[in-house]
């Protein structure tokens, strides 16, 4: 986005315990302060998080464990961020033992470059955010690593996933911006990257499965302008996908949509579903990372971070989180 402040620098930085100050969201919409249902989401609740740490912000990529509590962060300004998220009945109250470190490269040190450090996409893809195996994309310096994490938080970058062609001549601000592995369907186990603005000879986005190791194209329409913000893998074998607009007269926007299991495959051209459509109307900001967790009754309950762009005096890190019923899940994905 346009609006972004200054990035802290990651020198010196080490990993450390860190207060988060969290502010109940009431209502979703601004207008309607009754109403909770968006589009096939409810309304579950949300926090303006703040915290007197510096290298707080810039949140673009997060993960939740099975029971949507543990969960890791990963900011664009090169750090991460451990916590637990503390519930009242099934509404986000407050989070917890929160830690925060610098992310690091192959060589144990700190990315101190800003076109190394711009961490986008987040997948926990072994384990669970308290003892695993994590993806982060990153965009400047495109590329994909393999971490490890435990209670020390994430380890350096362990090595490196062999990128599309494509990459090559992807601007700087419009690379990977989001990144998951799939859970079910013919390409379980296989990553999935979205870049953030690399259009087709239609203007539509790009993405990849790596299938065997090897990155194979696919296209998501392009409806509105939209760019792409984060992916999450859904159990069945679909994903969800985060977008955001910004156009200076009417703010930003947020988007999500569901990609079938069934339309998710090499050289795809994909138009999914919108399962919500927000602006300022409601309580958003500028929405970058996206999580999912098992609800109960077979729903999934969609949790999503903004990156506030260090930019305190206009923007929010706020943390939103929905619920998607099983049956209104089984019913979208699939184009009429």
């Amino acid at each position: 986005m346009v609006l972004g402040g200054s990035k802290p620098s990651t020198i010196g930085v080490r990993v450390e315990p860190i207060e988060v100050e969290a502010q109940p969201i009431a209502a979703f919409d601004k207008l309607d302060l009754e109403k909770t249902r968006f589009g096939k989401l409810t309304w579950r609740g949300g926090l303006v998080l703040t915290s007197p740490s510096a290298n707080f912000g810039g949140w673009s990529g997060l993960a939740l464990d099975d029971e949507g509590r543990s969960f890791v962060a990963v900011s664009d300004a090169g750090t991460w961020m451990t916590g637990t998220i503390v519930y009242d009945g099934n509404r986000p109250k407050a989070v917890e033992a929160a830690r925060l470190g610098p992310l690091e490269a192959p060589t144990g040190h700190s990315f101190t470059d800003s076109d190394d450090r711009d961490a986008e996409g987040l997948a926990v893809v072994e384990g669970t955010p308290a003892k695993g195996r994590v993806l982060i994309s990153f965009e400047r310096n495109h590329r994909i690593g393999w971490f490890d994490i435990d209670k020390n938080g994430l380890s350096r970058a362990r090595s490196y996933v062999a990128l599309p062609d494509a990459m090559k001549v992807a601007e700087d601000n419009r690379g990977l911006e989001a990144v998951t592995m799939l859970r079910g369907g013919p390409y379980k186990g296989s990553i999935v990257a979205i870049a953030e603005r690399l259009p087709d000879g239609s203007g539509n986005h790009t993405g990849w499965i790596w299938v065997d190791g090897k990155p194979q194209a696919f296209h998501l329409v392009n409806a509105d302008g939209y760019d792409i913000t984060d992916v999450a893998a859904l159990p069945n074998g679909g994903v969800l996908v985060l977008e955001r607009r910004f156009r200076v007269p009417e703010g930003v926007k947020t988007r999500l949509r569901l990609i079938g299991g069934d339309e998710l495959r090499p050289g795809a051209l994909i138009h999914g579903e919108t399962l919500l459509d927000a602006s300022m109307n409601q309580e958003i900001d500028n929405m970058e990372g996206l999580a999912v967790h098992a609800g109960a009754a077979g729903a999934i309950i969609v949790t999503m971070i903004s990156d506030d762009n260090f930019n305190h005096g206009l923007q929010r890190t706020v943390l939103l989180q929905f619920a998607l019923d099983a049956v209104d899940l089984a019913s979208a994905g699939s184009r009429p």
